[in-house]
């Protein structure tokens, strides 16, 4: 049974940075392009990054790209997202996903409130 558990999410203010992180079970996870994807209040998914199964390709959603990093563990079946500089609208509930949409098989995803 594929399962993905994400974590780290957290309230912080503007400017600030996390890293949510992601355990992927029941497959063989370096097989597999993931991504992450983003969900605020009132709004649809919107996709965020992902990255190839050797970790060597990633591609970002142009709102997140230079202040969010993707990066995996493919050893561990860990998948990770660094969020730097962080903006208010950058508040959502944050998934991981299998896949390089972001709308795959998906975690329970992590809050990311980003508030003063």
């Amino acid at each position: 049974e594929v399962q993905l558990v994400e974590s780290g999410g957290n309230l912080v203010q503007p400017g600030g940075s996390l890293r949510l992180s992601c355990l992927a079970t029941g497959f063989a996870f370096e097989l597999y392009d993931m991504s992450w994807s983003r969900q605020a209040p009132g709004k649809g998914l919107e996709w965020v990054s992902s990255v190839s199964g050797h970790g060597t390709t990633t591609r970002y959603a142009e709102p997140v790209k230079g202040r969010f990093t993707i990066s995996r563990d493919n050893a561990g079946n860990m998948l990770y997202l660094q969020l730097n500089s962080l903006k208010t609208e950058d508040t959502a509930m944050y998934y991981c996903a299998v896949g390089s949409d972001g709308d795959g098989i998906r975690g329970q995803g992590t809050q990311v409130t980003v508030s003063a």
